[in-house]
């Protein structure tokens, strides 16, 4: 008997121990990306915090922060992706929807880019710039419900409405 009290306590001890440390290297990890952002390294904090995550995939601040590193690099789609991951963990979080309308609607933006006067937007690409402009105002309208007085209230309307006016733009364009 005194054995197997004496196993299970080890195993506890290790578990335990195991834990501290994970979450000391979490939060190492945090702390360094918070450091990269500050001096505008975004690829470094992206890095930094995937890292994180994959330590401690439960920490939906951790994704929120690499949802506004991707972001601030451009890379809207692994900002899409890391919004969507913090969603699944707290639902509750206004501050997701927002951003995640943010990044869908810069990811848009990026898809209509034209690089030269050669170059024409494919059917393809309208239709895939409509439908993540149309989950954008859903989750921008998302925000709006769950934070009712924020400051940037009317911003984020007239930016809702600008995104309709496009989506609808695009689907008479597409009818035609």
């Amino acid at each position: 008997m005194k054995k197997a009290l004496m196993i299970v306590s080890v195993l506890f001890i290790a578990v335990v121990t195991t834990a501290c440390i994970n979450n000391i290297a979490v939060q190492e990890l945090n702390n360094k990306a918070a450091e990269y952002m500050e001096k505008g390294d975004y690829e470094s904090a992206m890095n930094r915090l995937q890292a994180s995550l994959d330590l401690d995939s439960t920490m939906y601040e951790t994704y929120y922060n690499l949802g506004i590193a991707a972001i601030n690099a451009k890379k809207y789609e692994k900002a899409i992706e890391a919004f969507e991951g913090g969603i699944k963990i707290k639902p509750d979080y206004a501050d997701f929807y927002y951003s995640l309308g943010l990044a869908q609607t810069d990811l848009a933006d990026q898809v209509l880019e034209v690089t030269d006067e050669k170059t024409k937007i494919s059917d393809e690409d309208k239709a895939k710039a409509a439908e993540l402009k149309k989950y954008a105002a859903e989750n921008l309208s998302k925000y709006l419900e769950m934070t009712p007085d924020t400051e940037d209230r009317k911003t984020i309307e007239e930016l809702i409405a600008e995104i309709n006016l496009f989506i609808n733009g695009e689907t008479s364009k597409a009818e035609e």
